[in-house]
């Protein structure tokens, strides 16, 4: 991490773990062949990519061989509603959340199929009732990510699941802010992403699930038979052994670190209350490193060159908006105006956070709000 920096924008890209990815950097060194080669120091090397398969399968109880890697969570996505759209579950519209990355809305539109939104309150849930009378009446696919990248909370995929099951059809989750971060069961889960920079793996790996009994033809690229014949193109050995190697470490180490977590979470939370921030969905079930707020202020661009200058860095929501200035359309669609949602900061923390940066960070808010205010 850059020297001086404080960082909590983890939701966006969590930092590298340095010594896993020189020591596989290393390995590649000496062992560099493409993994699609007839020679057995190619065979060694595609022996990394089927490690990691044969890992993520241990670790979720799926099939092995219906785990797809690329290199990016906005290439996964579009993986899974790819086969969605060419499988025999395909009924031209999909019910899905107000909340989903924009590359899977954006990979909706791509394949023509129908978003029917399922509606939300200021809880940041989605409605159940709605999709329940909804599938009964006019069943179709589901997707609704498991954890929302801007609130943090913990959508019901249990319950989802079930419903899906009930009626016939599939149920699809982007897994980006949940993959390391709480534990998963993936009995609750027919077909999901994730992407290995969200938990510390560095950039280049993404992986989708989809299971061998609707799997289809599709193919984002044409070429190559890598992948099982699922993505034309030479895999990132790299990439792929980190995903493995931090995976591993991040799951070791979920309950003290989801502990510790929420215990500077409250911290956080606590001084932001005490300077007339509101914290969006208090009260519902929150991932420990994720606080989304809106601030009592106007100019919230102020706000963040302000801790920026005093090197901490925190975020306005998803990563891939953050640059623009519109209003959050999941506040939007949870009934905040855009005035209100145009206040919003996302602070999120993860596994190198340390309790002097946690006092840094509730020390400068107050100062900076008080400085604006």
């Amino acid at each position: 991490m850059t020297e001086g920096v404080k960082y909590f924008d983890y939701n966006a890209t969590h930092p590298p773990f340095v010594d896993i990815l020189r020591k596989i950097q290393e390995e590649y060194f000496s062992n560099f062949y493409n993994p699609s080669g007839a020679t057995r120091f190619s065979l060694t090397r595609q022996g990394k990519i089927e490690e990691t398969r044969s890992y993520l399968a241990s670790l979720s109880g799926k099939n092995k061989s219906g785990f797809i890697f690329s290199s990016t969570g906005t290439e996964a996505n579009h993986f899974l509603i790819g086969h969605l759209k060419h499988s025999r579950y395909n009924t031209g519209k999909i019910y899905v959340s107000p909340f989903e990355h924009s590359s899977l809305y954006g990979a909706l539109e791509i394949h023509n199929l129908e978003p029917i939104l399922i509606p939300t309150d200021r809880s940041g849930l989605v409605d159940l009732n709605f999709l329940e009378t909804s599938l009964n009446r006019d069943p179709h696919p589901v997707t609704v990510l498991a954890v929302a990248n801007e609130t943090g909370i913990i959508q019901p995929y249990h319950e989802i699941w079930k419903m899906t099951e009930t009626y016939g059809m599939p149920f699809l989750s982007d897994l980006m802010q949940a993959f390391g971060k709480i534990p998963i069961d993936y009995t609750y889960l027919d077909a999901f992403t994730f992407s290995g920079h969200k938990i510390g793996a560095g950039m280049g790996s993404a992986v989708t699930y989809i299971p061998e009994d609707w799997r289809s033809d599709f193919k984002l690229y044409i070429g190559g038979n890598q992948e099982n014949g699922n993505r034309a193109g030479t895999e990132n050995t790299m990439a792929i052994a980190a995903l493995k190697e931090v995976s591993l470490l991040q799951e070791s180490a979920l309950t003290e670190k989801n502990s510790r977590l929420k215990s500077f979470q409250l911290k956080i939370e606590s001084t932001l209350l005490e300077n007339s921030a509101l914290i969006i969905g208090e009260n519902s079930p929150r991932l420990p490193s994720t606080s989304f707020a809106l601030l009592p202020i106007e100019e919230v661009d102020f706000f963040m060159m302000g801790m920026e200058e005093k090197g901490i860095v925190v975020s306005t929501g998803s990563s891939c908006k953050s640059r623009v200035r519109e209003p959050s359309m999941s506040l939007l669609n949870m009934g905040y105006s855009e005035e209100e949602a145009l206040k919003a900061i996302r602070i999120s923390t993860g596994y190198f956070t340390d309790p002097i940066e946690i006092q840094c960070l509730i020390e400068e808010i107050p100062r900076t709000l008080k400085a604006l205010g």
